[in-house]
């Protein structure tokens, strides 16, 4: 699909994620808890590289498109993304694998991400429907994707396995195509 797909604003950099990405994601991934409501697990330089690793050979087999995300402002790599499990067929795309600094959570900097990645997969890859599927327990990440005008779609209960063992559920989000126009004046007018 995709592979060599750049994305960016006046702060905003989505760029391809390359496997020495690593070096500059390791100092983030060590203030986060990435695993606490999913299963991945960057804990280690080890874990990192094998999360990378799966996620550009997911972009080799056309199933997702990952990005290191950069702060133009800060001049820094501050996390990484992606769109995942790429249906071509029904035109549906999922939005996840979202971890970014803490220096820049809660400033709008992922909802500027997030209106880049909404905007492209509507406008320009022709998607039907962006889903986002987050733990049930993440009331910090529900509340951001709600900010973005997703619609809870339902719950999928407990189908997911986390690093330490809990089976959560997951909390399914959407946005159609049909719903974007108004859904862009509304929560993203700032970028318009």
């Amino acid at each position: 699909m995709q592979s060599q797909l750049y994305l960016e604003d006046n702060r905003v950099l989505l760029r391809p994620l390359e496997a020495s990405d690593w070096k500059g994601l390791w100092p983030i991934a060590q203030q986060i808890d990435l695993y606490r409501f999913g299963s991945n697990d960057v804990s280690t330089q080890d874990k990192l590289k094998a999360y990378i690793s799966e996620a550009l050979t997911e972009a080799r087999d056309g199933s997702a498109i990952p990005f290191c995300i950069y702060d133009k402002q800060g001049d820094a790599v501050v996390g990484c993304t992606r769109y995942g499990l790429i249906d071509t067929k029904n035109k549906v795309v999922h939005i996840g694998w979202t971890w970014i600094a803490p220096a820049v959570q809660g400033t709008g900097f992922n909802h500027r991400v997030k209106f880049l990645m909404l905007k492209h997969a509507f406008e320009n890859m022709y998607f039907e429907k962006v889903e986002f599927r987050i733990d049930e327990r993440n009331s910090r990440s529900r509340k951001a994707v709600e900010k973005l005008g997703a619609s809870l779609e339902g719950i999928l209960r407990k189908n997911v396995i986390t690093k330490d063992g809990f089976r959560r559920s997951s909390c399914c989000y959407g946005i159609l195509r049909d719903e974007w126009e108004a859904i862009k004046a509304k929560h993203f007018k700032e970028f318009l």
